[in-house]
């Protein structure tokens, strides 16, 4: 088995988070308690190129080739994870938690206090894989105007609000 490695993101791994994005997002699709509901695309690899730019953006990768990554991006003092994906042949690696370990310590060194998301809350690679590394779920989105958007942008894309939450990870 090849080990992984983990570095900040270049924008010509652009094009490779679209595809494990695209790649990892099947799994919802095959999702038995998610039948009938859509699942949004994929980000394009010239949206992922923006997120690149700005930094806070991770890829792993093994002999070269990125088969996961974690596209984020500073909200005042947070950092908001966009996505997590693994492609889905790495699945089980343990390279998502490395992905989300390595950021958490990349905010950290950034002097950012907390790393905020959105998820599904009951889906066992969504809100309970974030809870075993640290995250809580929380509702009071009043100082966090950005999950409240992204909150209300899913749920108008097809997907179940109350299925979804916001959650949290604080740093200080």
């Amino acid at each position: 088995m090849n080990e992984f490695s983990i570095r900040l993101a270049r924008p010509d791994d652009a094009d490779a988070f679209h595809r494990v994005e695209e790649d990892a997002a099947s799994l919802l699709r095959e999702e038995p308690s998610l039948e009938g509901i859509p699942v949004p695309p994929s980000k394009s690899a010239e949206h992922y190129r923006g997120v690149i730019a700005r930094g806070n953006c991770l890829a792993a990768t093994i002999e070269g080739q990125v088969v996961g990554f974690a596209a984020a991006g500073r909200v005042g003092r947070e950092l908001h994870l966009h996505e997590l994906s693994v492609a889905r042949e790495q699945q089980g690696r343990g390279i998502g938690g490395t992905l989300l370990r390595a950021l958490i310590i990349d905010a950290r060194n950034c002097g950012l206090s907390a790393i905020t998301l959105d998820t599904y809350r009951d889906i066992p690679w969504n809100g309970p894989f974030y809870a075993r590394h640290g995250f809580v779920e929380i509702e009071n989105l009043e100082d966090r105007p950005h999950l409240l958007r992204s909150l209300e942008a899913a749920a108008d894309a097809g997907l179940p609000r109350e299925r979804r939450c916001a959650m949290v990870k604080f740093l200080d």
